[in-house]
Parts: C-alpha cells; sequence; structure tokens
C-alpha cells in the first residue's frame, strides 16, 4: 500500500508534467511574438560587445599605485665612486630599475632603458639602475655596464639594504617616481621602456607635464 507520502508526490510529478507542457506551449508563442533582432543589432545575442578600453598604465604593463605613497630613502656608492640619494632628484621623474649582471630578463631591458635615457634626460627623467650584485663586484659590474653601452647613473647595492626596503622580491624591478617623490607604479619583469605606450605613460608624469603632480 502506498503511502499518502507517496500519492501526494505522484500527483505533485503529474501536474509538474502539464504545467512543463503548458509552459513549452507558452514560451513557443511568445517566441513569434517578439520582434527578431539580426545579429550585429543593439540588444542581440550576437551584438558585439565592447571591451573596456586601458587606461595608461595597463597599457604599459605598469602596476598603478596610490596616490600619496613615497619610497624609503636611499643613498647609495655610484659606479664613479660617488654618493648618490634619491633626495637628489626630487625635482625629477625617476625610473629606479633594481638589476643584477646574472639577470637575463634584466640584461635584456637594458638597452631600451638606454634608449628612454637618451630621449628624455633632457626633459627631466632619470633612470637609476641599481646593481643588486652582492658585495658590488665592480670587476663584474663594469664590463656588463660598457658592453651594454649604458650611460644613465648605476648605483650598488652591495648588501640589499635599499632592495629590500622597497620590498624588491624578483628582477628586473622598476618604480617610476614622480617629481616631489610620490611613487606612481612599478613593473617586476623585464618592459620595452622605449615603447610607445611606455612613453606615452610617462610623458604624462615629467617635470612640467600638464598631468605631472608634484
Amino acid at each position: 500500500m502506498k503511502s499518502w507520502a507517496s500519492s501526494l508526490t505522484g500527483a505533485r510529478r503529474r501536474g509538474s508534467v502539464v504545467r512543463a507542457a503548458l509552459a513549452v506551449v507558452l514560451v513557443g508563442a511568445l517566441v513569434w511574438l517578439l520582434p527578431l533582432r539580426r545579429p550585429g543589432e543593439e540588444g542581440g545575442h550576437s551584438a558585439a560587445r565592447v571591451a573596456p578600453a586601458l587606461d595608461p598604465f595597463e597599457k604599459a604593463g605598469v602596476t598603478e599605485l596610490k596616490e600619496g605613497q613615497h619610497g624609503p630613502p636611499f643613498a647609495l656608492l655610484t659606479l664613479d665612486g660617488e654618493r648618490a640619494s634619491l633626495a637628489d632628484y626630487r625635482d625629477k621623474l625617476v625610473v629606479l630599475n633594481f638589476w643584477a649582471t646574472w639577470c637575463q630578463p634584466c640584461t635584456l631591458e637594458m638597452p631600451t632603458l638606454e634608449a628612454l635615457w637618451q630621449q628624455y634626460k633632457d626633459r627631466g627623467l632619470v633612470i637609476l639602475g641599481v646593481s643588486v650584485d652582492r658585495g658590488a663586484p665592480l670587476d663584474l659590474i663594469r664590463p656588463y655596464v660598457q658592453g651594454l653601452k649604458l650611460t644613465f647613473p648605476i648605483l650598488l647595492d652591495p648588501e640589499l639594504k635599499t632592495a629590500n626596503a622597497w620590498r624588491v622580491t624578483g628582477l628586473p624591478a622598476t618604480f617610476l617616481v614622480r617629481p616631489g617623490g610620490e611613487v606612481a607604479g612599478f613593473a617586476v619583469g623585464a618592459r620595452e621602456w622605449h615603447s610607445e605606450p611606455m612613453r606615452a605613460l610617462l610623458e604624462t608624469m615629467l617635470p612640467g607635464a600638464p598631468h605631472a603632480r608634484q
């Protein structure tokens, strides 16, 4: 003997079948009543979806930081034996690049950094290349720099104190520091620093640029 629960379940199932059949009929009627949309027309399933436009940071492959962030100050010896600090370049757009002679991606992007330096050094941009080779072996660093014909300032961070203060976890690591000291963004890994998207981004941060903040 079936329980009252099983009988109720069977009745519900039959009712569900009837309702489902009615729903199919109604949906079919609605389909015929709805206006047709051709592919590409607004509202159609095949209408092209417009992707959101990338901002200058995204186009350049640079991660943007929130306004008001400042990196730790530092003073390091240069390859020429002089002392240089971040504060020395407070009025410039600083491209702060951490690298090492053993880092192949660093070597790949160096020519683009040099090209960027050559184009913008007279417009208030400076590239600071910070070597994190432990112990700062000059017999390795000097030939490296000469071989790549690098002319921008090279700083030495033999104990990685500055790299650690800037929380560098991979090489190359590059920070964009606006005139005034605000860190605008960073990139980990090689970039094409002389590319059109990168130059378009940096143009907005050069001293005197309409969108530059100091």
